[in-house]
This record gives structure tokens, sequence and C-alpha cells, in this order.
């Protein structure tokens, strides 16, 4: 399915944000805190760029988190799994405005957000959510290897981008915009300019202000738990407690709940690290095994629980599973989910 537009621009942003040297400004896919995301279409002779593109574009003067997003894009480099950055240019309106813009791949598919509302509250295929499960991870190790945490992981962060070579989907992860270097260091450090989206963030970030990366491995388990149930996992409203245990159904394999337990873990030092999650069973598994009952055993792969460890720590998350057996609208021949194309990761 392709990506649905928000709008066209009106004939006023038209005239406001400018066509770049070589690319033409085309449709508003849609409007975020920063800014405005276009459509782009090359219009180089010589290759420059690809046909289409995003273009995020905001005045100068609030383009900060544009800007740290493409500083943080060009420090990373390319990644199967991280969004590609084309460049930025500055362009003028007619009335002397500045527009600074950051051309970045397309992603025809949408946002993760977009798929799980498609759902209509079933959640994804347990098959499906391992494998985009997986190459989240190879993204996030990735970027924590590079000493950043992204600070801000959530559905609407992690794009579709088309693979016409296997005419599928790739899921990459993009909205650098509050991305953060950190120190390795055993101490912990607080952070008074932390940001992020509240249904998303850690206990330690809530409590006291710490963004590290254990803070998007939480974030992380928030995802696949809403991948798989199609729903948010905490409740929207300002006095959420985002620090107490979701409720788990019980159709979720032994190995999916092992995982969420992993991340979904109250002291940061006791979550599993992205490394040590991509040898996880839940994301390791062959599509075979996804079919099929398996054991609740951790793959074979030389990781374990840290040290630190205990059994107090992790029985005090232990999650309350529901009696509901499948979403209704599984058990309803009548309503198909529909399966997205999937590149293997």
């Amino acid at each position: 399915m392709k990506r649905k537009f928000d709008s066209e621009p009106s004939k006023t942003e038209s005239r406001l944000y400018n066509h770049g040297a070589a690319w033409h400004r085309g449709l508003l896919l849609g409007k975020r805190g920063f800014g405005s995301i276009y459509l782009a279409h090359s219009n180089s002779t010589k290759g420059l760029f690809p046909e289409f593109m995003e273009v995020k574009s905001a005045e100068v003067s609030s383009s900060a988190s544009l800007q740290k997003e493409k500083q943080v894009l060009n420090y990373l480099g390319r990644h199967p799994y991280i969004m590609d950055c084309y460049g930025e240019e500055t362009t003028t309106t007619k009335n002397g405005r500045m527009i600074y813009n950051v051309l970045l791949e397309y992603a025809s598919g949408g946002t993760l957000s977009s798929l799980i509302k498609q759902s209509d509250g079933c959640g994804l295929p347990e098959s499906d959510v391992s494998r985009y499960t997986r190459c989240i991870l190879e993204g996030l190790d990735y970027i924590h290897s590079h000493g950043y945490v992204h600070c801000d992981m959530k559905p609407e962060n992690v794009l579709l981008v088309s693979d016409e070579n296997r005419d599928s989907f790739v899921p990459k992860i993009g909205g650098f915009g509050l991305a953060k270097r950190y120190l390795t260091s055993k101490r912990m450090k607080f952070n008074p300019n932390f940001g992020g989206t509240p249904l998303y963030m850690a206990p330690e970030t809530v409590i006291d202000r710490i963004q590290e990366p254990p803070c998007d491995i939480w974030a992380l388990g928030c995802m696949v738990l809403e991948m798989l149930t199609g729903k948010k996992v905490w409740d929207p409203q300002p006095n959420m407690k985002t620090h107490e245990m979701p409720k788990i159904p019980a159709y979720i394999s032994e190995e999916g709940k092992d995982f969420l337990k992993r991340c979904l873990v109250r002291n940061p030092k006791f979550r599993f690290t992205a490394e040590m999650l991509l040898f996880h069973r839940f994301v390791s598994r062959s599509d075979d095994d996804l079919n099929n009952d398996a054991d609740d055993e951790l793959s074979d792969s030389g990781f374990s629980e840290p040290e630190e460890s205990s059994d107090d720590e992790l029985s005090d998350w232990s999650f309350s599973e529901s009696k509901e057996e499948y979403p209704t609208c599984w058990r309803d021949n009548r309503v198909k989910i529909k399966r997205r194309k999937f590149n293997n990761c």
C-alpha cells in the first residue's frame, strides 16, 4: 500500500516554500513539530538525487532540530536500517524568508505507526513483528555503537522504504532531531535538556531525566507490544504511570513474552542491550519456527542475563497475562489483516 498524503500544498505554501536547485517540491506529506514534510522530485540530469525524495523544511530561525538531525545522520553515515540523507539546502521565499531543507529518502510505505493503525486494533502477525523488530534492533545497535542515543524511538519514527529489487518494504529509523551523544560511564548522567515522547519514555527518563542507550530499549519494548496488540501500551491520560507493567495477552508466544521482559525492566542496568537482543530467540528464529510452538529459552548465543540481575528484579516486572486468547477480529473470518511484503533482515 502506498503512502497517503495529508494534503496538497496550498497556493500560499507553494509560494512560500520554493524549490531547490536540483529538486522540485511536490505534495505535502505531513506536518510535525519541527515543520513540514514534502515529496520532492529530482530535476537533476546528472543523477545527483534519486527520482523521489522527502524534504523536511522549516524556517531557518526554528530549524535547530532539523539541523541536529542532519548532523547526526552525517556522523552515522549509511546503514541499511537508518534513513539515507542526501544533503541539505537553504532556499529563500519570495518575501525573503529563509527556509532550511533536509533531503531524505522517500518512504513510500509510510510509517510503522500507520501500518499498526491499519490492523484496526488487531495488531500485526507475530512473524512480521519479529522481522520488523530485528531490523530496528540492527539500526539501534549501530546507533549505540557510534555513541548516540536516539531518545525518541516510536512507531512514527520508523519509516517503510520500498525495496524495488524484492518488491517489499524495509523499516528504517528516522527522526533524529532529539538524538544525543552519551559518554561511556558506569554512572548514569542527569540530563537537564531531556526530550522525547512521554508514552515511550523509560522510567529513569521520567523520574531522573536520564537518557542513555537503555532508554531506547525500553521504547523498543513498548513498540513491539504495540505492534503485537495494535494498541498503545500506556494510557495516554496526563496521569499515566509509565513505570507500571502492561498486561500481555496470552496469545503472544513465549519467545515474545520473554523478549518483552528483557526490554521492559524497571532498572536500566538489567535491561538487555540491542546487541544482546539480536541473539534472542524472538528475532533470531526462522520463519518456520515463527509458525510453530517453540521453547521459551534464549538462543544459545553466548549472551545471558547481566550478572547483576536477579530473580527478584525480573519477578518484580513479571507479566500479568490477559485471559483473552486472540483478538476478536482475529477470530472473525470476515476480517482479514493485510500482510505487507517484507524484506528479510
